[in-house]
Order: structure tokens, then C-alpha cells, then sequence
């Protein structure tokens, strides 16, 4: 298993965003939309997870995720893994080398938004905030510090 980070030259972004918006998840759509339409700027990035050369997961390096107004930044969001790979901690690979990567960048801490609980604490990461969503849900504002 190897952790990529990819920005739109890479050559396995199309078969990235074609992954993501055909996995089943609606997140994965958005995903797929905003690779598409050309939305990661500067230091973002798609960190993607590969057994061999067949894609199993991915996670965004954003600067705002999709609540509006919110005074954090950099996010680690749309994090996925396929049902075949889950349970054997690859998120928090994913999240990992997506923070280590910040920190390269300059950024002393990572946050991420999420409706669910205790999945992330067990990570290091800590409730820092919560808001509404789009959605209409509340969502919890968690952040660790770029170790």
C-alpha cells in the first residue's frame, strides 16, 4: 500500500476523479465535481490510497470545507476507503501523510468536519467547534496539531 499526493497534473487524476464519483458516496460525487471543474488552487490536494495500481481511498487537503464562514483552514476531508480495505487503519494513514504534508507547508495544525462520533479522537484529534450545515445537521470541528 502507498499514500500519493496528487494535484490536477498528475496523471492518475482522471482515474481518480472517476473513482471517486462512481463509489457510491455523495461526497465522492462532489469530489469528482470539483476535480473536474478544476477547484484545488495552490497547496491543495488529493492524497489517494493504491494497492499496486488499483485505487482504494483518497482524502482532500483543502482550505475551507463545505460550511460556510468557519475561521479554520487546512481541512483533511472527504476521507474514503473502500469496504474491501476498511479495518485495517488506512484513514488514519491517509490523514497522516495529509498532515505531514501540511506541516511541510507550514500550517501547525489539521482540522476536519464531521458528523460522527468518537472516530477521530482515537487519532488525537480534539472538538475544537460546531456548526450547522448546509445540510441541515450539526457537524463537529475537530483539530491536531501537525506533529
Amino acid at each position: 500500500m502507498k499514500i500519493q499526493l496528487m494535484e490536477e497534473r498528475h496523471e492518475r487524476w482522471n482515474a481518480v476523479r472517476d473513482y471517486a464519483g462512481g463509489c457510491g458516496w455523495s461526497s465522492g460525487k462532489i469530489l469528482a465535481e470539483d476535480m473536474e471543474n478544476h477547484r484545488f488552487t495552490d497547496w491543495e490536494r488529493v492524497a489517494v490510497l493504491l494497492d499496486d495500481d488499483k485505487i482504494c481511498g483518497y482524502c482532500t487537503i483543502i482550505k475551507e470545507e463545505a460550511i460556510p464562514g468557519m475561521p479554520y483552514t487546512p481541512f483533511v476531508g472527504t476521507l474514503f476507503v473502500d469496504e474491501a480495505y476498511r479495518g485495517r487503519r488506512l484513514g488514519e494513514e491517509l490523514i497522516a501523510v495529509s498532515m505531514k504534508y501540511l506541516k511541510s507547508e507550514g500550517f501547525e495544525r489539521t482540522y476536519l468536519i464531521t458528523d460522527h462520533d468518537n472516530l477521530y479522537e482515537k487519532y488525537g484529534f480534539q472538538i475544537v467547534d460546531r456548526r450547522m450545515a448546509p445540510w441541515g445537521r450539526e457537524e463537529k470541528v475537530y483539530m491536531k496539531e501537525n506533529a
